[in-house]
């Protein structure tokens, strides 16, 4: 994502280069898309496709063009209320669990409210000002994340037809017959150590201030675990043995009949699961994904390891490069990570559940105004997650990022990778 420059004229420019870029790649999310598949909301988790596009653009109109471009008109006034998230300083909202309800506008008018602002966006950045260009920065970041929200929602809708069809091309995925090798561990060295965005460069407010904090020694596996490395887990009883699970883990997976990933399912003796590209055979060289932190932590339990926290995990990947299975590669579903010497599969793939709750930094201070609810507000119960999914778009995970989830959630690419005492 882009960063900006220290030129006023240099910012700008930047700024509308990834604009048009972060614009124009979510309406290519949604090619092929009915109105239909659009529009229906599959729990309340999730919004429909039609919601993710329509409140990307309201993010846009709501805290750029209104505050800083005089001239600007509303597409349609009542979009404030329909597209609206969670911003309570922004006025009233239409429920969440009731998006599934909008079904007009229709995908075409949610498309045309896109041009408009996006006409309008583009008429204004080549004279916006340092504080209108912040605020787009992190529009863009923020549409960002509801690329891959889009993709992880299409999913749990599509898996919910009995046709399960497919988001992209159905058919199977080559499996690489060399099988990923052991998991090995890679040591890293403890002391006080700086994590944290540093002051320059976009980064949310969550994942400021730089800071520093006390790491042991620790090792980390070499990849994440495997869907492979999951089956011995179930097979071992995994899901019923209580001594595994924290309590309100294990209550959740007996009220809700848990028994593997989600998304899995078995036919004929073989493990199946759901993707972007419809029905597939689980990979079992390939991380398991789809899990909650609950599941995490008993499988870390059962391997006599733990999860690594927030700080061990972003120690160990501050050398390395932020590149991997994202969404560019277009695979749209873990692969196997392999890799000579060192941490594999670190950025991608899954998102991977750490032991840390999603807190504050020392010193932490939310963006002012209304974009202020954007983060904090959620600091109470959330797990953290690191790393970035095959559905995370390319250049927006950095080792600081902060994903945060409710432990209890599934439907996401995640994942977990092991850690040890030393």
């Amino acid at each position: 994502m882009t960063h900006l420059n220290s030129s006023r004229s240099g910012a700008a420019s930047a700024v509308i280069e990834a604009f048009q870029g972060v614009r124009g790649r979510s309406l290519e999310l949604a090619e092929g898309l009915s109105d239909a598949d659009a529009t229906v909301q599959s729990m309340e988790d999730a919004s429909p496709a039609k919601w993710h596009l329509a409140h990307t653009t309201w993010f846009f109109e709501t805290f750029v063009l209104a505050p800083h471009s005089p001239g600007y008109r509303a597409f349609d006034d009542r979009f404030a209320y329909l597209f609206n998230s969670y911003y309570n300083g922004a006025g009233p909202r239409h429920a969440r669990p009731r998006r599934g309800l909008i079904t007009r506008p229709s995908l075409a008018e949610v498309v045309a409210y896109r041009r408009h602002v996006d006409a309008a966006m583009e008429e204004f950045l080549p004279g916006a000002g340092r504080e209108a260009l912040d605020s787009v920065v992190v529009g863009l970041n923020h549409e960002q994340q509801h690329q891959e929200l889009l993709l992880t929602d299409l999913l749990h809708l599509f898996a919910q037809n009995p046709f399960a069809p497919a988001y992209r091309k159905g058919e199977p995925l080559a499996v690489d017959s060399q099988p990923v090798p052991a998991m090995g561990w890679v040591r890293i060295e403890g002391g006080l150590k700086e994590i944290g965005a540093p002051a320059d460069g976009f980064a949310f407010d969550c994942e400021r201030p730089r800071h520093t904090a006390l790491v042991r020694d620790v090792d980390i596996a070499s990849r994440a675990v495997t869907s492979g490395e999951w089956i011995e887990f179930m097979a071992d009883g995994g899901y019923t043995a209580p001594g595994l699970w924290l309590s309100d883990g294990f209550a959740r997976a007996e009220a809700e009949g848990w028994t593997a990933p989600l998304y899995w399912s078995e036919r004929g003796g073989e493990w199946w699961t759901v993707t972007l590209r419809g029905p597939q055979p689980v990979d079992r060289d390939a991380p398991v994904c789809h899990i909650s932190y609950f599941e995490a932590d008993a499988f870390a339990t059962w391997a006599g390891a733990r999860l690594p926290t927030e700080a061990e995990w972003e120690l160990a990947a501050a050398d390395y490069s932020e590149t991997g299975n994202l969404a560019g590669s277009g695979r749209l579903r873990p692969r196997p990570q392999r890799a000579a010497t060192g941490l594999a599969g670190l950025f991608g793939d899954v998102w991977e559940w750490t032991s840390s709750a999603f807190l504050p930094y020392p010193g932490f201070r939310p963006l002012p105004g209304t974009m202020g609810e954007y983060n904090g507000k959620f600091m109470s119960g959330q797990m953290v997650l690191k790393g970035g999914s095959c559905a995370t778009p390319e250049g927006h995970v950095r080792a600081s990022y902060r994903n945060f989830f409710p432990p209890e959630k599934r439907w996401q690419f995640s994942g977990l990778r092991l850690a040890r005492e030393v």
